[in-house]
């Protein structure tokens, strides 16, 4: 309803009323349109399923395969409309066969999403990545386009390069659980869509005002649980001002995480200037029924050891290289199956069930 206009202003005092009897409509027509995404993908599964198994029954299945698909193009087009090429019933069948349960299970699929989404998720080949995506997918309702970007970021990847060993099948299996601040943490983390070159000079307060610019996409990097709080925010200690580059609080952690922004290789000073941030934050700005303050430092180059020696090793701080371009996905998903592998070499054959 636009209350703006005068002359769509109720005049007499039923304004919650019509609010309530929109709010129902708009619950309405999202219902409907979840059952028919869900019908949609159900039904594409299904001529999916029928085109697969027609296709087994072919002496020469590639080149069978071909004309039965192309025969049933013509058919459909010419029956039902628009909306059944050779290309959109090839993607179809391989919607099926991305989803179809092994050989002598019973099917188990269960769609959430619209088959635009699925679209994207089938071109991913690992079935552990693939079941992470649409996990997070259905539970932060990520649109198509939010969906693209966090595979193209290679999130899973990042994300399981964070973890400890143990836990990287819990993302397959579960999505993101953010338990402690640990779960927040990515190596590295992605800031394309600021559009600053890798290569140009640029500040600290370049980057910063490139990441408040874009803050909504710069909440979908972070990650669950983010809300934006200040800016530069300026606390003073011993008669000296200091000032925080960003403050986010954690709802999930229920916890401050104040990022602090280098371009240059992060020094020791940095680290512990950011160990003074939390602490002040612990003692003077937390609350008692909050969790301990998380400080997290982007920089564009870091040595760990120099990381490891500076920081306590109960630190609430991690520090982590940011990319100003769209990480080598084959390179991470390379490092990710050398981790998993030295892991499994070294542990028992259910330490990672």
């Amino acid at each position: 309803m636009d209350e703006t206009n005068p002359a769509l202003t109720p005049k007499n005092g039923e304004t919650g009323f019509y609010r309530q009897v929109a709010d129902l409509l708009a619950t309405a027509r999202q219902n409907a349109k979840r059952q028919l995404d869900n019908t949609i993908v159900t039904t594409y599964y299904e001529i999916g399923r029928m085109i697969v198994e027609r296709e087994q029954q072919g002496q020469k299945r590639a080149q069978y395969g071909a004309k039965l698909i192309e025969g049933l193009s013509q058919y459909l087009t010419e029956h039902c409309g628009k909306g059944f090429s050779v290309v959109n019933l090839k993607s179809i069948r391989k919607f099926y066969l991305a989803y179809a349960p092994p050989i002598g299970q019973l099917p188990t699929a269960q769609f959430s999403l619209s088959w635009t989404h699925y679209q994207v998720l089938m071109r991913i080949e690992d079935e552990s990545s693939r079941r992470f995506y649409e996990i997070e997918t259905a539970s932060q309702q990520w649109s198509v386009k939010q969906l693209q970007r966090q595979v193209g970021s290679s999130l899973y990847e990042r994300l399981a390069l964070s973890r400890e060993k143990d836990k990287v099948l819990a993302l397959a299996n579960k999505g993101q659980i953010v338990e402690n601040f640990r779960d927040i943490f990515k190596t590295p983390y992605v800031l394309e869509f600021t559009g600053l070159e890798e290569r140009a000079e640029y500040s600290e307060t370049e980057l910063e005002q490139a990441l408040v610019d874009n803050l909504q996409k710069f909440l979908l990097e972070l990650g669950k649980g983010f809300l934006f709080e200040a800016r530069q925010k300026r606390f003073s200690f011993d008669e000296k001002s200091f000032y925080v580059d960003l403050v986010f609080y954690n709802r999930l952690l229920q916890c401050y995480v104040l990022i602090d922004l280098k371009v240059a290789e992060l020094r020791h000073q940095d680290l512990g200037q950011m160990l003074m941030y939390v602490n002040y934050f612990d003692r003077y700005v937390k609350q008692d029924f909050e969790k301990p303050t998380v400080g997290i430092l982007l920089c564009s180059r870091k040595d760990d050891n120099i990381v490891e020696l500076t920081l306590p090793k109960d630190s609430n701080i991690h520090a982590s290289e940011y990319s100003l371009y769209l990480p080598d996905k084959a390179l991470l998903q390379r490092k990710l199956a050398e981790w998993v592998e030295d892991f499994r070499a070294g542990c028992p054959s259910n330490c990672l069930d």
